[in-house]
């Protein structure tokens, strides 16, 4: 790849230094997006004042991979064999600065600052390849002049700047452009010196005084949420490893200017990184150029670069919270997440688990607990360290035991501080329900059993696929399907599994389905289609499996309650389909229908409902029919009517049912209702929705102001 020529020159700009380079890979407007490394460098000094010049030097540089594209073989005429006598790109930069000093010396000057006709050599090639490389670049490459843009600004009329070369600029000023004169760099770095002189003269009387800068170190800060951030600023950057902190972003990133606070790592909803960032830069112009990195790699792994908006960014790395805003008011400070704190865990806990080899800033103040709106803390903490060897010590004592819990520890950012803190205080503890929903078809919903093979198991569904859709891939066969026979079946969260059962109306019917839609393609995937009965489907939805080889009972099912099992039927209650959960199903498509069609709510049959179910047991979701409409919004007058129409007890409007994971096996009543402790309970008709003990009943009807389900 070809490098533009590069001027440096003094604080005062007394003298410059004009430097060309190229690398193993694309060249001109490309120069650097390829991720190839630098083969030439040519160079040559200017004094400003006298209009001297100190001798020009080219030098071949070594690159790890001698490999070059086509383009720049025409281009540059240089050949791998050549290039492997070449010194490594340290040994010359090495060179370079001993040279660049002798020349000075002579012209009587001693120090310089950089010019190039463009950002590309600089930011896109030397900053990236040393970074790369872990050796630093010296001062004299953090300040340069952009002479595409000095240029411009000399003659207004001449082409904008993202349009010129040195071959336009040369053009524009009646300078000879014929390259092949001289060698390839040599060339341009003369012409260059051309150009400059002819701004230098009398006519132009240019001076050099604003040159560009390229930030040392990445600036961390917080970043409020009433700021206005430019959407021409903001990338994202996907593909990240997971572990990597705002500096392994920032160092990605080297020779580009990143606005101060302004890498925000994504976090998902279980609050972990998720492999993405936002990142804001001081400028279009920075951000035009970080999009060129787009598939550059951060050790082995690519990342995706693409354009993102200011209101992304504000909703990752804004905060409202003072605390944080406090927190974070001390600068350039390294912060350690903490992970998996005991609820009771102090300060001086916290204080004493890190030790003395690892001072935190502040003391005290320099912890930030993360908590729930209701003061309770969430086992996580933000912990400031003034400098890097201080958070090195801390890290290093990741999962150690603090109490009886180990302690996670990991890099964070300002803006990580900040969406932790919004997301634990701005999500509600319990959600409530929306509206209940009733169902228009008549409980209650038997899926069917028996032997007879009568249904068909559709296996390797798209995970977007719903009803409509798979009426669609069934063609003619939905005429066959009985009233609410189609069952989708979804997993322990709710999401589709990419599994549905659908009840025949024969077996022969089932038998011709599985002949002609096997292996037929559905959107962008192929569906398996097998004939089954009632029996093995019950199977499959209380987490046996089916397959090839047979079947095999659920997990949570000894052998003796397995062969009772055989026999019974799933029910959904029909209060049970008052109160599901809308979120897990597609909307269905039928015109009539006012809302999405209902999720899973799994009701075991009576004699498998005190077993210990299988945590990874398939949800049915609730029978649907072909031709009707499955769910509809329910008026508040409605549910009672159902209520009454039925006689099975409703839960009040509004309510909820809320269902716990992850307890300690110890756990018991009273720890679960001190959990819930300060909501409102629901009515003793709480008790008709699930199957309660003598003991339990007698707890959740004692005069209390709150129950668990």
């Amino acid at each position: 790849m070809l490098f533009p020529p590069v001027v440096m020159t003094a604080s005062h700009s007394d003298s410059l230094v004009v430097l060309f380079g190229a690398t193993a890979g694309a060249y001109g407007a490309k120069l650097g997006s390829d991720e190839r490394e630098l083969i030439l460098l040519v160079w040559q000094v200017v004094d400003l004042p006298s209009k001297k010049v100190g001798t020009l030097h080219k030098s071949l540089v070594k690159a790890d991979n001698l490999e070059l594209s086509d383009q720049c073989r025409e281009v540059s005429g240089l050949t791998p064999e050549g290039l492997g006598k070449a010194e490594p790109l340290d040994r010359v930069l090495q060179q370079f600065s001993q040279l660049v000093s002798s020349d000075l010396k002579v012209l009587g000057r001693s120090s310089y600052t950089l010019c190039s006709d463009g950002q590309l050599l600089i930011r896109q090639v030397l900053h990236p390849e040393t970074s790369k490389k872990n050796f630093l670049l010296s001062d004299c490459f953090y300040s340069f002049y952009d002479l595409r843009k000095e240029f411009h600004t000399c003659y207004p009329s001449s082409a904008a700047v993202k349009d010129q070369t040195i071959k336009t600029m040369a053009e524009y000023l009646g300078l000879g452009t014929d390259e092949t004169e001289e060698d390839f760099g040599v060339w341009q770095v003369k012409t260059m010196v051309a150009i400059i002189f002819s701004m230098l003269s009398e006519s132009c009387n240019h001076i050099f005084t604003e040159p560009e800068t390229v930030k040392y170190k990445y600036e961390t800060g917080p970043c409020s949420k009433s700021e206005t951030v430019d959407s021409e600023t903001v990338i994202r950057a996907r593909g990240l490893p997971w572990q990597s902190s705002d500096q392994d972003i920032a160092r990605f990133f080297k020779g580009l200017n990143i606005a101060k606070g302004g890498v925000a790592l994504c976090l998902n909803a279980q609050g972990r990184r998720n492999g993405e960032a936002l990142v804001r830069f001081v400028n279009s112009e920075q951000r035009d150029l970080a999009l060129e990195r787009h598939k550059h790699h951060m050790g082995s792994r690519y990342i995706e670069v693409y354009k993102a908006t200011g209101e992304e960014f504000l909703k990752i790395a804004g905060g409202t919270s003072n605390e944080v805003a406090q927190f974070l008011s001390k600068e350039n400070q390294v912060i350690i997440r903490m992970r998996g704190l005991p609820f009771t865990a102090t300060q001086e806990d916290v204080l004493g688990f890190l030790g003395p080899e690892c001072p935190v800033t502040g003391g005290k103040e320099g912890l930030l607990f993360v908590k729930y709106p209701d003061g309770r803390p969430t086992g996580d903490a933000f912990v400031l360290f003034s400098c890097e060897e201080y958070a090195q010590n801390a890290l290093k004592k990741h999962k150690e035991i603090l109490g009886k819990r180990y302690i996670e520890l990991f890099r964070s950012t300002a803006a990580e501080v900040q969406q932790v803190l919004n997301r634990y205080m701005s999500t509600p503890l319990i959600p409530t329900l929306p509206t209940p929903i009733i169902p228009v078809i008549p409980p209650p919903y038997t899926i069917a059993t028996g032997s007879a093979r009568d249904c068909v198991r559709l296996r390797g569904l798209p995970y977007t696929a719903g009803i409509d859709d798979i009426l669609e891939f069934m063609g003619d066969a939905t005429g066959d399907i009985k009233p609410h026979g189609v069952h989708m079946v979804l997993n322990q969260q709710g999401r589709p599994s990419g599994d549905a059962f659908i009840q025949m109306k024969s077996a022969d019917k089932a038998f011709m389905v599985a002949q002609k839609c096997h292996k037929k393609m559905m959107k962008d995937r192929y569906v398996e289609v097998f004939q089954c009965s009632g029996e093995e489907m019950n199977f499959v939805l209380m987490g046996g499996t089916l397959n090839r080889s047979g079947l095999s009972p659920p997990p949570c099912l000894s052998p003796p309650a397995y062969a009772a099992f055989q026999t019974a039927a799933a029910v959904i209650p029909a209060e049970a389909a008052l109160y599901q959960p809308q979120a897990l199903l597609p909307a269905t498509r039928t015109p009539q229908a006012t809302a999405a069609a209902p999720p899973a709510v799994t009701y075991y049959p009576a004699q498998a409902a005190q077993l210990y179910m299988n945590y990874t047991a398939y949800y049915p979701s609730p029978p649907v029919s072909p031709t009707t409409v499955g769910y509809i919004a329910a008026p508040p007058g409605a549910v009672a009517a159902a209520a009454t129409a039925t006689h099975t007890p409703i839960l009040p409007q509004p309510g909820a049912l809320v269902r716990m994971q992850g307890l300690p096996y110890n756990t018991g009543m009273k720890e679960i209702l001190s959990f819930f402790q300060g909501y409102q309970y629901a009515p003793d008709d709480y008790n008709g929705l699930i199957q309660l003990s003598d003991q339990a009943r007698s707890v959740l009807q004692a005069p209390k102001e709150w129950v668990c389900l």
